[in-house]
């Protein structure tokens, strides 16, 4: 799991829009504000509706950043699944292998089985083991699972810094 990587992304983009709520943005609405009549000026409007967003946006990244800031990994389960975590399912109907890993909402990807600690699927994963059988409620109806294998983020950081895998 590269946190780091994720929070530079998150200050990367921070920073990005504090330039333009900061410099661009200003400048903006003092040349629409020299167009004349601000109530009609449709111009006007989409700056400061832009400028809203970009407000909202980066109070949002500060939260994320200071929460995931606060993650000490050895708070992180060795034994159960949690963030980081790879798990092999199979499918109790069809027999077919499932693999995901929970990673961070920023980081989901669906095409890689990357799937968020929030998700439904994340949430009726997390905590259970290598063995025990997963109910989850899916579009299609309720579908039962094994799992089969567990891979924590602890044995992936170990098995990465080993050279023998990779962590999302």
């Amino acid at each position: 799991m590269k946190i780091e990587v994720l929070l530079d992304d998150l200050r990367q983009e921070f920073n990005k829009l504090d330039r333009e709520f900061r410099l661009e943005i200003p400048k903006k609405i003092q040349a629409a504000r020299e167009l004349g009549d601000l109530r009609e000026s449709g111009e006007y409007e989409t700056i400061k509706d832009r400028q809203g967003f970009v407000k909202a946006r980066m109070a949002f990244l500060q939260q994320r950043i200071a929460e995931i800031s606060k993650i000490d990994l050895r708070q992180i389960p060795k034994d159960r699944v949690a963030l980081g975590s790879t798990v092999h399912l199979i499918d109790e109907e069809s027999g077919e292998e499932n693999v995901y890993t929970l990673v961070f909402p920023e980081l989901m990807d669906s095409a890689r089985g990357w799937i968020s600690v929030a998700s439904p699927i994340g949430r009726s994963l997390i905590g259970k083991q290598a063995g025990d059988r997963v109910v989850m409620n899916m579009p299609s109806g309720t579908k039962a699972f094994e799992m089969m294998r567990l891979q924590t983020l602890h044995e992936s950081l170990q098995a990465s810094s080993d050279g023998t895998g990779s962590t999302p």
